[in-house]
C-alpha cells in the first residue's frame, strides 16, 4: 500500500466563520483566506492533539495505571512568508485578537477545491501578538501567528 504525501497534499484555510463545527460548508470555507502557497514547509505548529495521563494508581496497586484525560494542543501557530504586496494573511491575521477557524484538509491536491464530503479538521482559534521573524540569510522574511485555540475543535469534521 503507498504511503500518503504530505508535499502539495495539504489545504490550510483561515475562515471568518463556521456555523457548525463538524460541517463547514464550501461557502464557509471559500469566503476565508487559503494559507498553504505563503506558509512555510514546516508552518502549521502545534496542531497536533496530546493526550494527558490520568493517574488511575492505589495505595494497593503493584503496578501504576493511567486512563485517558483531557487532549490539548501546545504551542499552536502559524509560520508565513511577508509578501511585498496583497498581503492579505499579515492584514487579517497580523492583529492580536483576531477570532476565526484554521481549518486543515489532507491526503488531497491542495489545488483541489473544497467540496462536500472531504474530510477535514476545524480549529476555533484566536490570535496572538504576530513576531516577525528575525532576518536570515538566503531565507525570505517570516512571521508567526500565534493562534489560541480557545473552544474544543473538531479534528474528524467533513465538509458539508
Amino acid at each position: 500500500m503507498p504511503d500518503s504525501l504530505a508535499d502539495g497534499n495539504t489545504r490550510v484555510t483561515y475562515a471568518p466563520a463556521i456555523a457548525v463545527l463538524g460541517a463547514p460548508t464550501v461557502a464557509e470555507l471559500n469566503a476565508g483566506i487559503l494559507l498553504q502557497s505563503v506558509m512555510t514547509p514546516d508552518g502549521l505548529i502545534g496542531y497536533e492533539p496530546s493526550t494527558a495521563d490520568v493517574d488511575t494508581s492505589a495505595l494497593d496497586s503493584t503496578y501504576d495505571t493511567v486512563d485517558n484525560g483531557r487532549d490539548s494542543f501546545s504551542g499552536t501557530m502559524l509560520r508565513i512568508k511577508k509578501q511585498l504586496s496583497g498581503d492579505t494573511a499579515y492584514t487579517t491575521l497580523g492583529a492580536k485578537g483576531v477570532t476565526g477557524f484554521i481549518v486543515v484538509r489532507r491526503d488531497v491536491p491542495s489545488t483541489t477545491a473544497w467540496a462536500s464530503s472531504q474530510a477535514c479538521a476545524v480549529y476555533p482559534i484566536k490570535t496572538g501578538r504576530r513576531r516577525d521573524l528575525a532576518p536570515e540569510k538566503n531565507a525570505v522574511r517570516k512571521y508567526e501567528v500565534p493562534t489560541k485555540i480557545y473552544q474544543a475543535p473538531n479534528i474528524d469534521a467533513a465538509v458539508a
